[in-house]
């Protein structure tokens, strides 16, 4: 595979929140996925102003308004552009099912950089934000979750027969294996809580950057989500996922869950969307949306918000 192009090459890791996001197909569709959503984004916010419904109930406004704004960082699985040009992924396709349920008819993704969705959504910038967001307790001081979709353990992206036999950050610190992982990810975090320096930490764009830099050599291991791990080495005939595994975190094991973010005042469109989303799970809906995106059965969770949140 060709080496990543300039802009993908590794830098200087920095701290930054946990993230899930697997890297996204193509930096052209981002860029048309943002441009296209903003326009969007300002009609619906126009059509906001004229509502008479009471500002404070929300889900009365978006019946009304007969659609609501889905903040996402336009990325797959989460939501993303297909090659039809389509809006697809699991969160907008979760989405559609439950606001239609709910009165609402139309779901408008509106594409930004991770690191804006919370001040977005908070600024009013969308309705409601899904794009693989781990809930944690920082994020739950900003914003109210729906209980998870989804959990998801860590993986490895490593060379073909696993060489240095790296199964856990600790692995990496007893090979001094040379790591790398994703722009804003959780797994910056682990790595660190491990022992690894922080100085020592490639950053990289994405999953697929990361592939190229195993499969040349540049670094041994790329870190991310146990989905990421699996879809990414898919076609590489160098580069293999490790099985799944929970990053040890001041001695006890890890588990993350992904779910719906909504404003703190939304309690009552996050508790009908949150009622939906059980009814999905107890009869298998659910995981039959999410499936088509790469998720597994084992990555359904009975875990809540407020676990994740404590």
């Amino acid at each position: 595979m060709a080496s990543p192009p300039e802009h993908d090459k590794e830098r200087t890791a920095k701290r930054s929140i946990g993230r899930r996001t697997p890297g996204h197909r193509s930096l052209g569709r981002r860029s048309l996925l943002l441009g296209t959503a903003a326009l969007g984004a300002a009609g619906a916010l126009g059509a906001a102003g004229c509502a008479r419904i009471p500002s404070g109930d929300t889900l009365a406004r978006l019946k009304s308004q007969r659609t609501v704004r889905l903040g996402i960082a336009g990325e797959a699985p989460y939501g993303f552009i297909n090659d039809q040009g389509d809006f697809t992924g699991e969160a907008v396709e979760l989405a559609k099912v439950i606001f239609k349920r709910l009165g609402i008819g139309a779901v408008q993704p509106v594409a930004t950089d991770f690191s804006s969705l919370i001040p977005g959504l908070n600024s009013q910038q969308f309705d409601v934000v899904s794009a693989g967001m781990y809930i944690n307790k920082e994020r739950c001081a900003q914003v109210i979750f729906a209980d998870p979709e989804y959990q998801m353990l860590d993986s490895f992206i490593v060379r073909k027969g696993n060489p240095k036999g790296l199964h856990s950050y600790q692995d990496v610190v007893r090979t001094k294996a040379k790591i790398s992982t994703g722009t804003g990810y959780a797994e910056i975090d682990y790595a660190i809580s491990a022992g690894v320096p922080e100085k020592e930490l490639v950053i990289l764009q994405d999953p697929v950057a990361g592939l190229n830099a195993v499969e040349s050599g540049r670094v041994d291991v790329f870190a991310g989500t146990a989905l990421t791990g699996r879809e990414v080495v898919k076609k590489s005939n160098k580069a293999e996922a490790t099985k799944p595994f929970a990053p040890v975190v001041d001695g006890k094991k890890k588990i993350d869950g992904g779910g719906f973010a909504f404003r703190p005042t939304d309690s009552g469109l996050r508790d009908a969307f949150n009622a939906e989303i059980h009814k999905m799970k107890k009869s298998g809906e659910l995981f039959r949306i999410l499936k088509p995106f790469g998720f597994t059965e084992s990555e359904m969770t009975t875990l809540t918000a407020e676990e994740l949140c404590a």
